[in-house]
């Protein structure tokens, strides 16, 4: 499972043109699943996003995470985040997971970070056709590998 964070001052997904869900300060989590994703792997992941401290302290250092500065999750499915691009210029999204494979991954990191943060979170919907804006802050943007563990 891949995660890309973004820390954001603000962020909205719009789909056929209403927007489906929009935060401020906070983070835009696309979510790629694949193939090999477990629940385990949605466990290790939903406390590393909760847990990152990439918000500024008094001194301005990057020290506080979501909890700490009362932020907002905005998670976007995203399976482009598998593409392999070893051959050619096409994209291959073979590892990428199916959307009846994919679906309960989704949904389950959707429960496990509404939990962890102790309020709901804004999403997109699986498998539509989304538009998402974001202001990114810093810009930081962070990248996590489930299968990078250890």
């Amino acid at each position: 499972m891949i995660a890309v964070i973004q820390r954001v001052t603000s962020s909205s997904v719009m789909i056929d043109g209403l927007v489906k869900g929009q935060i401020k300060d906070g983070f835009l989590v696309l979510l790629g699943v694949c193939l090999a994703d477990t629940g385990e792997d949605v466990e290790w992941l939903s406390k590393k996003i909760l847990g990152l401290r990439v918000f500024g302290d008094e001194e301005g250092k990057m020290n506080r995470d979501l909890a700490d500065i009362g932020g907002n999750i905005l998670l976007i499915s995203q399976f482009t985040l598998h593409a392999s691009t070893k051959k050619g210029n096409r994209p291959s999204f073979i590892e990428a997971a199916r959307p009846e494979q994919a679906v309960p991954v989704y949904e389950k990191m959707i429960e496990m970070l509404s939990e962890g943060l102790g309020k709901r979170i804004e999403t997109g919907i699986f498998g539509a056709d989304m538009k998402v804006s974001i202001e990114n802050d810093g810009p930081v943007t962070i990248i996590i590998d489930s299968k990078n563990k250890k």
